[in-house]
């Protein structure tokens, strides 16, 4: 395995400075903390339906926190009441005589569009406000974390609509919760609070609304001040999990090295001893 820490900058070169912020439409980007991105779906009179402005914006966000290496950690979060209400509807019937492969054609792109946040090396959390119904739990699911607020509701109703369920659902909802729940949740369309949703293991913490994004970003924080290889690497393995215990050995008889090699590995042993906070810089 190549080493991936960066090569050493000289004593004169200057540090390379990341890239301005895009400019973003129905959707902000903010930096509410070191290492820590929040991005907001800001559509709320739409309850931050997926509009064709948002998910051009959605691609040139992604790309730019992919180019920054100081980000660590991500929260993704909706604007008002809501989180995502999916796809907007009008856009889904704006076509009906359109042939199945021009529709085939219209969906890749704005599935992989969103999906995109899944190639981003460090952690991702969606801090889920208000209802995530649709593509729009889609892109929870495809997030690392999902937080949710107490009364938050959520599920994938894509039957009820006449639709089969996509931007990944069926691999992704499986992933998360597991067969039983995956098909009750599909084959019902039925929607689950968030403290239902946090007994299917569908989000991991259930917190007041009025904290929900304090506490995202607090997480991320404490993600953001992990050495960022280890956690990197760490997320690679659980992002694709292993088909056996002889895979996951091999992947981590290649992957600890890498990180018994890295000068964050000695700075987190010293800080152990001298009983105070380690400074990773990754390398």
């Amino acid at each position: 395995m190549s080493d991936p820490r960066p090569e050493p900058t000289s004593a004169h070169e200057a540090p390379e400075r990341p890239a301005a912020p895009p400019e973003l439409t129905h959707l902000r980007l903010e930096r509410p903390a070191d290492g820590v991105a929040l991005l907001v779906l800001d559509l709320p009179e739409l309850r931050n339906a997926m509009s064709d402005e948002m998910t051009a914006s959605w691609v040139r966000a992604v790309d730019h926190l992919a180019a920054d290496p100081s980000v660590r950690a991500v929260v993704v979060t909706g604007e008002g009441q809501g989180f995502c209400s999916g796809g907007n509807l009008s856009w889904l019937a704006s076509e009906p005589d359109a042939t199945v492969d021009a529709l085939r054609t219209r969906m890749l792109p704005f599935y992989r569009a969103w999906l995109s946040v899944r190639r981003l090396e460090v952690p991702t959390i969606a801090a889920i406000n208000g209802a995530a119904i649709g593509a729009g739990l889609c892109l929870a699911l495809a997030c690392d974390l999902r937080f949710a607020a107490r009364g938050a509701r959520m599920g994938v109703p894509f039957t009820r609509l006449g639709l089969h369920p996509g931007m990944a659902g069926t691999y992704l909802l499986p992933d998360v919760v597991g067969a039983a729940a995956d098909r009750d949740l599909f084959l019902t369309g039925r929607l689950v609070d968030a403290d239902e949703a946090l007994a299917l293991g569908l989000v991991s913490r259930v917190v007041d609304g009025a904290a929900l994004r304090e506490v995202a970003i607090e997480a991320a924080s404490g993600i953001a001040q992990a050495a960022p290889i280890a956690t990197r690497l760490t997320k690679r393995a659980l992002q694709r999990p292993h088909a056996s215990l002889d895979v996951a050995l091999d992947w981590e008889g290649l992957a600890q090295p890498v990180t018994l090699a890295t000068d964050d590995l000695r700075e987190g042993i010293l800080a152990a001893q001298e009983k105070r906070s380690p400074r990773f810089e990754g390398r």
